[in-house]
């Protein structure tokens, strides 16, 4: 738990440090990113937030229905194309299919979200590969996280896979950078993600009950409490399963058999500075 916190201390920096190392463009486009957000907030309180609901309900039931295959392959292709760093809105994209199909939205999040992390993790592997082994044996981190991850294999990788850090996104190009670990052990650990994405699903199939007008006329008092507390819920059991998951791949990592305590720190630091994998930085 110690170590969570400590994680949490520590992200101010550790975005300022990732902000430093950004171009002028990338910081232009950051800027621009947060100030387009702020706007969205400030609009979405204007128009009031029950209006913006509604809204999107009604323009999403609408695609849906008028566009069947094309909005599903549309979700798809976008929960494939946020796979791709430095892309995100994995667990908005899995929400959405909740949102617009209830929990038969799963039947879309899940599949599109496996395609997208192989389709990813296997262009990084074909593409980089010749980069990826010069820039990782001049990495002694990445070199104890390989070490480690060799040594206890498939547990350690599928909860990897279920932590909350590194998201979505980097976890997919953190695998694609670690040698030892092979596709199918990859595809494994990817279905053992389906639980979270089904809770993103659900949660969305409730948000969007209650942003229909027509469906909460016909709800109690006693109805409408139940779903909010249903959402409340899978967001509460969320960030614990999160949590339960993150210091649990700590200890994994930290109390590796066979391998030193020296390379088993290093590797816990590298698992921390995911976002720094070798494929996505210039120089090591």
């Amino acid at each position: 738990m110690s170590s969570y916190f400590a994680l949490i201390k520590s992200l101010p920096s550790r975005v300022y440090r990732r902000y430093q190392k950004l171009h002028l463009y990338g910081k232009i486009i950051l800027w621009l990113w947060l100030l387009f957000e702020l706007c969205l907030v400030i609009a979405i309180f204007i128009i009031t937030p029950k209006r913006v609901a509604q809204f999107m309900y009604d323009n999403v039931e609408r695609l849906a229905a008028r566009y069947p295959v094309g909005f599903v392959a549309g979700v798809s292709i976008l929960t494939i194309l946020i796979s791709f760093p430095p892309l995100h809105g994995h667990t908005t994209a899995t929400t959405l299919c909740g949102f617009a199909w209830g929990l038969k939205g799963f039947f879309v999040a899940a599949p599109a979200s496996l395609i997208g992390a192989l389709v990813v993790f296997s262009a990084l592997r074909l593409v980089f590969k010749k980069r990826l082994s010069t820039l990782s044996k001049g990495n002694e981190k990445w070199q104890a996280l390989e070490a480690v991850i060799a040594a206890k294999g498939l547990p350690l990788i599928i909860l990897i896979r279920m932590s909350p850090l590194p998201p979505w996104v980097y976890s997919n190009t953190l695998f694609a950078s670690i040698g030892s670990v092979s596709i199918w052990q990859f595809m494994v650990a990817t279905c053992c993600v389906f639980p979270k994405i089904f809770l993103h699903v659900f949660i969305g199939s409730k948000v969007a009950a209650l942003s229909d007008g027509e469906q909460r006329s016909h709800m109690d008092t006693h109805t409408i409490v139940i779903n909010v507390l249903l959402i409340g819920g899978g967001i509460i059991i969320a960030i614990l399963a999160s949590w339960l998951v993150y210091t649990s791949v700590q200890t994994h990592i930290r109390n590796a058999a066979g391998v030193s305590p020296e390379t088993d720190e290093l590797a816990a630091e590298a698992f921390e500075d995911a976002e720094d994998a070798p494929l996505l930085v210039s120089d090591v």
